[in-house]
């Protein structure tokens, strides 16, 4: 930074630095910034979501990382918000409360925050000499696990730290009149509804369809919602997250059953014949609730 004879001016710098470390873009530009004015602040974005894939560390560990390499500078946080003017007066009222009577100027790179602001400062765009992409670094650090004590307490440590989630599945009934179709995993000697996981970036019908075909070969010409059930899966027995399914019902399709994807067996029963004992447990719930509506 420069010497206390020259005028005050503060530089700002805002960005999300989820690395595990400072790489060569950061550096060449918070270098930059730092030498050019008397005084620098970094902000860091803090997202709402908490310890995603693009958002695995907080607040304070990335506040530390940049005091490593910048002791002298002056750190704070702004949360993301869905309007671009009220993050651009926030961003303002955080700047104002560092700059004193310094000269304000914002730095950002090409594909900055400085298209979105709309705030009260001058803003100026750098050349990003030196191009690192943090998803990259990110993907890169999550292929390979390290053997050390530190690396086992942050594994510990994010899966503490996020959120309880209910994850969403979908089943499907294949109803023909009393009839369902019900389908067998391999090395289970129990029926199940068909359904599974569903996907980001689906809606739970287009995840109920794609199940159904995958599982099945069958394609839907009608599908309907029917319920919502808790699911006591076996595998998060132990977990806080757990498993909630939306229940589908469809009764007409193009197509001949054929097992697909898990599903080693596919058969037809009636409703009224079927009884507890051939169902898989996590299912029985869905079981009674669709022979009170449809068995004879």
């Amino acid at each position: 930074m420069k010497n206390q004879n020259t005028p005050p001016s503060l530089g700002v710098v805002i960005g999300r630095f989820q690395v595990d470390d400072l790489h060569e873009g950061h550096l060449d530009l918070l270098s930059e910034v730092a030498h050019t004015n008397t005084q620098l602040l970094i902000i860091i974005g803090l997202s709402p979501c908490r310890c995603t894939v693009y958002n695995p560390l907080d607040y304070d560990t990335r506040r530390r990382l940049l005091l490593e390499y910048f002791p002298q500078a002056k750190i704070a946080y702004i949360n993301d918000v869905k309007s671009d003017i009220l993050w651009s007066e926030t961003l303002d009222n955080i700047v104002t409360k560092y700059a004193g009577n310094s000269k304000v100027t914002l730095y950002g790179c090409r594909d900055s925050f400085i298209k979105y602001y709309h705030g009260k400062f001058p803003t100026q765009e750098l050349l990003q000499r030196v191009i690192v992409s943090g998803s990259s670094i990110r993907k890169r650090i999550a292929e390979q696990s390290q053997h050390s004590r530190d690396f086992r307490a942050g594994a510990i440590w994010y899966a503490q730290n996020q959120y309880p989630q209910a994850i969403p599945t979908v089943d499907i009934a294949i109803l023909n009149k009393n009839q369902i179709l019900l389908g067998k995993k391999l090395k289970e000697d129990k029926y199940r509804l068909i359904g599974g996981f569903a996907q980001p970036g689906e809606t739970y019908e287009t995840s109920a369809l794609r199940e159904l075909f995958e599982e099945t070969a069958l394609q839907a010409t009608d599908i309907a919602y029917e319920k919502s059930f808790y699911i006591n899966d076996w595998r998060y027995k132990s977990e806080v997250n757990k498993i909630t399914t939306l229940l589908f019902s469809i009764t007409s399709w193009n197509n001949i059953p054929k097992p697909g994807d898990d599903i080693h067996e596919l058969q037809w029963f009636k409703l009224s014949n079927l009884t507890c004992p051939q169902i898989v447990e996590e299912h029985l719930e869905m079981f009674s609730y669709l022979v009170n509506k449809y068995g004879e």
